[in-house]
């Protein structure tokens, strides 16, 4: 078991060097999630979350809700930041350590993709003047607007397994660039991780614009480079759907 206590006060600052900024969730913290999610009983979660990870919670929300102006209409800021919060501890036992990943990152994508896709709702409940039956009935019979799918039994886990597979041998390749690299490996934690970080929508637009969110966030990289790295990628995808068709 981690000792906690020992592990802040093993976090000393050096001589000569400058406080860190917006550490308010460091390595103490990290190790207070292992230790919550290993936790047997009760008692022993709720110690670990008030001692430790509280506070911390509540600084990143408030700190994202501010940042990018994530504020929901008809709730006051404090009705935002309860609702996340909840939304948040639903999430937690499915961050996994052993994947090596920091909870800090693993809790941020949660809460921004929470906070977006419920003003996304928000908006799309209040824009919403025609019903799906009102126009469902003429769709299904406008040919334009009416796709078959051959192949049924393709399922998104076996194209999302099998991608993870062509995308990792494709970034060993010698001749890729320090752009590409950085976005392949990008991709692959989205989609090692799509599961647990991605809440179901059904609005498309919606989820590109989450994704790319988190890949300038995660490479650094401007929109411009993204789409011009992402053309290795693109290709690597369209040909593995056009074999597993087959």
């Amino acid at each position: 078991m981690i000792d906690l206590n020992d592990s802040n006060e093993s976090i000393k600052k050096k001589k000569g060097r400058k406080p860190k900024v917006n550490n308010y969730f460091d390595e103490v913290e990290e190790n207070a999630v292992r230790e919550y999610l290993t936790a047997t009983t009760m008692d022993e979660k709720n110690r670990i979350y008030n001692d430790f990870l509280k506070d911390p919670l509540d600084k990143m929300i408030s700190s994202i809700i501010r940042r990018y102006k994530l504020y929901r209409k008809d709730m006051d800021f404090n009705e935002v930041h309860i609702d996340t919060h909840s939304f948040l501890m639903t999430k937690i036992d499915k961050f996994k350590p052993s994947k090596e990943k920091k909870a800090y990152s693993y809790f941020g994508t949660i809460c921004k993709n929470y906070l977006m896709g419920q003003i996304m709702k928000d908006q799309k409940d209040t824009n919403r003047k025609i019903s799906y039956e009102d126009i469902s009935s003429d769709l299904q019979h406008n040919p334009d607007m009416i796709y078959h799918i051959d192949n049924q039994e393709l399922t998104t886990e076996e194209i999302i397994k099998e991608f993870l597979k062509k995308l990792k041998e494709n970034m060993d390749d010698k001749q890729i660039t320090e752009q590409e690299l950085k976005l392949g490996q990008a991709l692959s934690d989205i989609f090692e991780n799509y599961q647990d970080i991605f809440i179901d929508t059904s609005n498309n637009k919606f989820n590109k614009n989450v994704i790319l969110f988190e890949i300038r966030e995660m490479t650094n990289l401007s929109t411009k480079e993204i789409r011009s790295s992402i053309k290795r990628f693109r290709k690597i995808y369209f040909q593995l759907i056009n074999d597993m068709l087959k």
